[in-house]
């Protein structure tokens, strides 16, 4: 059991900053796990926000942000990487509207299903207390680089 690892460690892992690092701590994690709490879906200037609303489906990021942290925490460098892209998300339910209504702290869960340098699939589950909010999967392709030059006219 690793100890957990409070805001300022997160900020250190991963490139959101200021009121886009919406994880409040990491409780626990492992080479295939990792748990998350946050409060952040409570604030009402919440960047993803849209007219006072936090809608359910952007707990994608809370978990988006927990595989982020979790691929930094097992990098076989040490360091974390230099860029990684959510690159699908699948068989997502949702059984909430919006997250801002939930007044407890929310738990972000995340389990590689696999992965290796270029990238890796996750499960995820977002819950407040014993309710699941959302859960699916996703996959995240790590340092891909940039996008290919577009072809110049001559």
């Amino acid at each position: 059991m690793t100890p957990p690892i409070g805001k300022s460690g997160i900020v250190g892992l991963i490139p959101h900053a200021g009121a886009m690092c919406l994880l409040d701590s990491v409780q626990s994690w492992d080479r295939a796990t990792i748990v998350c709490t946050a409060s952040s879906h409570r604030d009402p200037d919440h960047p993803l926000a849209s007219d006072g609303r936090l809608d359910a489906v952007c707990g994608i990021e809370y978990a988006a942000q927990a595989m982020a942290i979790h691929g930094a925490l097992i990098a076989a460098t040490g360091r974390r990487p230099v860029a990684g892209y959510l690159a699908s998300v699948r068989d997502v339910v949702c059984r909430a509207g919006r997250l801002d209504l939930f007044p407890d702290v929310l738990e972000i869960s995340a389990g590689m299903i696999a992965g290796d340098a270029a990238g890796a699939i996750y499960e995820f589950t977002l819950q407040c207390g014993s309710e699941t909010i959302l859960r699916g999967r996703a996959a995240v392709v790590i340092d891909a680089g940039a996008p290919p030059a577009t072809a110049r006219l001559a």
